[in-house]
């Protein structure tokens, strides 16, 4: 078991640092489309995150499965309210001729 969770730990770690440098190259004009990216991936792992806890395999897998909806939740959450202002900036406060 403790290779399986060092092997699980440095796969997470890659892809975090794997993560952090595609998103930092993006240009801010695709920061749009690539957080509904994001958000439709997030949505994913709220329902994996859904499925550990509700399967009660462990006390370990089921408090970390809370924590995992409670973060990707978030984070859903969080992309919409960000888009949402990205795209109002773009509307003209000028009001529009009838």
């Amino acid at each position: 078991m403790g290779t399986d969770l060092i092997n699980d730990l440095f796969i997470v770690m890659l892809a975090g640092f794997i993560g952090f440098e595609v998103i930092r190259r993006v240009s801010p004009l695709l920061h749009t489309p690539l957080m509904s990216l994001t958000n439709a991936l997030d949505a994913i792992a709220v329902v994996g995150a859904l499925v550990l806890v509700g399967e009660h395999k462990s006390r370990l897998s089921t408090i970390l499965g809370s924590i995992a909806v409670v973060a990707a939740t978030s984070n859903v959450v969080g992309g919409f309210l960000i888009t949402d202002r990205m795209l109002r900036m773009f509307k003209s406060s000028r009001p529009t001729k009838p």
